[in-house]
């Protein structure tokens, strides 16, 4: 169902620890390369105790659900490199970005919802971490939970606002950002224009650019960019989230030990985590991530009612949108995914517009009619209405109501509606673990392929969630 990302907003930019999501990627990519050597990674860990304290939590739910927390330190960085990413101002002991990273049960999807810093809440009565006063109730914007009250407090508040329980607790600042990049040797990012911001030193040509770690800081933090809102810079960030999990997850990382040893050691370096994140998490969730990509990542921000919502003493904050933010967080209790099924815009001339651009789904064809030569056909038809077809049709038993079957993974359904929309009588089966493939058996002798529209640039409306399998570079 459809979701509202935030208003454009004026505000100093989310600097883009939104990447920090690629933490649930790097540090449980571990279950490749041994028990050993994990088990070392885990020793190095900095620990901190975010459930402290806290009672009358929301119940553990199916999944796996992290708050991802991105601060604003820059002691690692030296004087040089503030001065060559525009990396000026004081930082702060405070949190610039909150991330709600759901992996599914089956560790086949993994959901990000970014949550605003601005956002209006009412943090519970706590101890001042700082003066050690014990503080009323009362009104504050999310991000002062962790300068007032440290992780506890801001977990607690979280999951008051969500109603998600939280199982894992990661922090992570600004040097792991830029390091963690470098040591992947660097992460190509796709443009349809020159990029230029004089604010961040951002200066990128039109096409494909290896950004190192700098460079993506920049990417990421630009503000005087496109329309200068936070909507063009989550969609800057979610692209760049989608191809460092690509990057990350590259057998060649997960695989080889030393390479691995050497991405991971230095985001860790920067990393702090719960006393429950250890080795064993990180092999069983490891072996999982071995087979994620960025089709099976999707990426939201909390629906607004008011972006410029003032409050006396607080000035402008950021109100959600209670029904439909409680609709999200529902998806996210419930293990689904957050857009749900989305069926095909039809066009005024008959041709529907698709939400996943054809290029990008993978398509297997099977012949179960026995005519001889239909499973070229449909497949020589689905690769010239785009599609990404093996070319190597196959043949399968005959099938007992003559339909044509499209058999998919649910963490890839929008892909498979978009596939849909060129085989007109199609029957959709769920396939839970196939995997981004989609496979396409042929029951009806007659079966045709029908021309769809990719959707349109910039196009996509503002209020849906972004799939990994639309933010990625080709």
């Amino acid at each position: 169902m459809p979701r509202r990302a935030p208003s454009p907003s004026k505000r100093r930019p989310r600097w883009g620890l939104r990447i920090a999501t690629v933490t649930s990627v790097l540090v449980l990519a571990a279950g490749g390369v041994g028990h050993a050597m994990v088990t070392g990674l885990s020793a190095d860990v900095r620990r901190v105790d975010p459930f402290h304290g806290l009672t009358d939590r929301p119940r553990a739910d199916n999944g796996v659900n992290f708050l991802v927390v991105g601060t604003d330190r820059r002691d690692g960085l030296s004087a040089e490199q503030k001065k060559r990413y525009n990396l000026g101002g004081s930082a702060c002991d405070c949190t610039d970005t909150m991330l709600l990273v759901h992996l599914s049960g089956e560790r086949k999807r993994a959901s990000v919802v970014s949550l605003p810093r601005d956002t209006y809440t009412k943090l519970p009565a706590h101890k001042n971490r700082a003066t050690g006063e014990q503080v009323a109730a009362k009104p504050a914007k999310l991000n002062s939970a962790y300068t007032a009250g440290g992780p506890p407090l801001t977990v607690r508040a979280v999951e008051d606002l969500t109603n998600v329980h939280i199982d894992h607790y990661l922090e992570v600042d600004f040097t792991s950002f830029m390091s963690t990049v470098d040591v992947l040797g660097g992460v190509p990012v796709c443009t349809e224009k020159p990029l230029k911001d004089s604010y961040s030193g951002l200066d990128l040509p039109k096409g494909t650019t290896k950004l190192n770690g700098g460079q993506a800081l920049q990417y990421v933090r630009a503000r005087h960019l496109d329309d200068g809102s936070d909507l063009s810079r989550m969609k800057r960030q979610q692209r760049f989230i989608a191809s460092v999990i690509s990057r990350a997850t590259d057998t060649g990382v997960l695989m080889n030990p030393v390479r691995f040893e050497k991405v991971a050691s230095t985001l860790l370096r920067s990393v702090r985590a719960d006393h429950g994140f250890g080795t064993a998490q990180m092999m069983e969730l490891g072996q999982a991530m071995r087979g994620f990509s960025p089709a099976s990542s999707e990426f939201a921000s909390v629906p607004l009612a008011d972006a410029d919502y003032r409050v006396p003493e607080l000035g402008s904050t950021v109100k959600w949108d209670q029904e439909e933010a409680q609709k999200l967080f529902e998806a996210l209790r419930e293990d689904e995914p957050l857009s749900g099924p989305e069926e095909p815009q039809p066009e005024p001339h008959g041709t529907p517009r698709v939400a996943v651009p054809p290029g990008s789904i993978s398509v297997e064809v099977a012949n179960a009619t026995g005519k001889q030569g239909l499973g070229r056909r449909v497949d020589d038809e689905l690769r010239d209405a785009g599609f990404s077809t093996t070319r190597t049709p196959s043949n399968a038993p005959r099938t007992q109501d003559g339909r044509t079957t499209l058999t998919y993974d649910p963490g890839w359904d929008r892909s498979a509606r978009s596939l849909a929309a060129a085989l007109p009588g199609v029957k959709l089966v769920k396939a839970p673990h196939q995997g981004a493939r989609m496979k396409v058996v042929v029951g009806d002798p007659e079966q045709r392929v029908r021309e769809v529209r990719a959707p349109e640039p910039g196009s996509r409306p503002a209020e849906a969630p972004m799939r990994g399998d639309e933010v990625s570079c080709d």
